[in-house]
């Protein structure tokens, strides 16, 4: 517990003190953040405002993270774990991608940093590099609960790398590609408004918390017939949310309208990147979905809007992602921020219930 008390507080104060640092070298490098002309024009005002906020966030990650595990080396002798550091290594690795992304567009003066062939080769390195490596390491261990059904939804322990099978770790490796891919476009397209994209992040990762914290919890405890898959070591991924929550809690208030600093890709591709190694390493991808819903529907607002574009020639939307739509509909970018929040909250709560009923259910009689 105090672990977890070190990587919060430590993240929060390397935040609250790294975001205006980073805020002050932008300005002075004039690397400010470039509007795309066919957004809202409201939003032109908002040219110039410093972005690579991402750099602050990864940043504060790592310091408690690394203070919380030299904590725990120094007291328990417990060195950090495969889970967490291929965690770490999508968001850094995903946070760099971002990073080139940002400084190519300031660089360049423009709203286009890297091409997409060249941002997908890149992504597609990471996340099979994520892929290989935890196939090196234990991702998992088993916890004793009540039945052995397993939920398709609450425990989606989805491992296609079967021993010796050369086809399943090529479908393995697949699937973790789709999955970072999904979740860094997800969070990239949900980063269009002050504040959106941090403040659902926050609600995100305090789910991914409780989730890793009940994870822990079992695996030390549990004692009933049955079993369920967990990560090989949850409370390193404790630290390490709890660690984003902070961070994103220290930007966030610089980040809220009328924000003085954007995350920019940097800090967008970095946490969908740890968003999907979480959700790996915790055997809920499908829950994720769930737990993740706000940024699954903005995803889904920009696919809808293409695929109806090209098919029938029409929009379904004002204008997507769907935070856009709204604005155009005439509400203030704080109420879409706001309510939106209140949207992802309630997508945190519905995952966690599911989440708990199943170890409910499974910790019952056997019948």
């Amino acid at each position: 517990m105090v672990a977890y008390i070190i990587a919060f507080v430590c993240s929060l104060a390397a935040s609250f003190g790294l975001t205006p640092a980073v805020m002050a070298l932008v300005n002075k490098l004039h690397y400010g953040q470039y509007i795309r002309q066919d957004g809202p024009q409201s939003h032109q005002v908002k040219r110039g405002t410093p972005t690579l906020g991402g750099v602050a966030i990864i940043l504060s990650i790592l310091i408690g993270w690394g203070a919380a595990a030299i904590f725990r080396y120094a007291v328990h002798k417990t060195a950090p774990t495969p889970s967490a550091l291929l965690a770490l290594f999508c968001l850094v690795g995903f946070g760099l991608i971002g990073f080139i992304d940002d400084f190519l567009k300031v660089k360049k003066k423009r709203n286009l940093g890297l091409t997409i062939h060249a941002k997908l080769i890149l992504q597609v390195l990471v996340a099979s590099g994520y892929a290989v490596l935890s196939l090196l390491f234990p991702r998992k261990a088993s916890v004793r609960v009540g039945r052995t059904s397993i939920s398709w939804i609450a425990d989606s322990s989805i491992n296609l790398a079967f021993a010796g099978n050369v086809l399943g770790i090529i479908l393995f490796i697949i699937w973790v590609n789709f999955l970072m891919a999904a979740w860094t476009n997800a969070i990239n397209l949900t980063d269009g408004l002050d504040g959106l994209a941090a403040g659902s992040g926050i609600s995100a990762f305090i789910g991914f918390a409780v989730i890793a914290f009940w994870e822990s919890y079992h695996l030390i405890g549990s004692s009933a017939p049955g079993f369920r898959y967990v990560a090989s070591d949850p409370q390193d991924l404790v630290i390490i949310a709890l660690s984003c929550v902070a961070a994103l809690m220290g930007f966030l208030w610089y980040n809220v309208h009328p924000a003085e600093i954007f995350m920019g890709d940097t800090g967008s591709l970095a946490l969908g990147g740890l968003f999907a190694a979480m959700s790996v390493s915790l055997h809920i991808e499908i829950l994720s979905v769930i737990l993740g819903g706000l940024f699954v529907m903005e995803t889904m607002s920009d696919a809808i809007q293409i695929g109806a574009f090209h098919m029938f020639h029409k929009r379904v939307f004002k204008m997507a992602p769907l935070h856009h739509h709204f604005e155009l509909l005439g509400w203030p970018e704080t109420r879409v921020v706001t309510r939106f929040w209140m949207i992802e909250c309630g997508y945190v709560i519905i995952a966690l219930i599911i989440f708990y009923s199943d170890w409910l259910i499974k910790s019952g009689p056997i019948h």
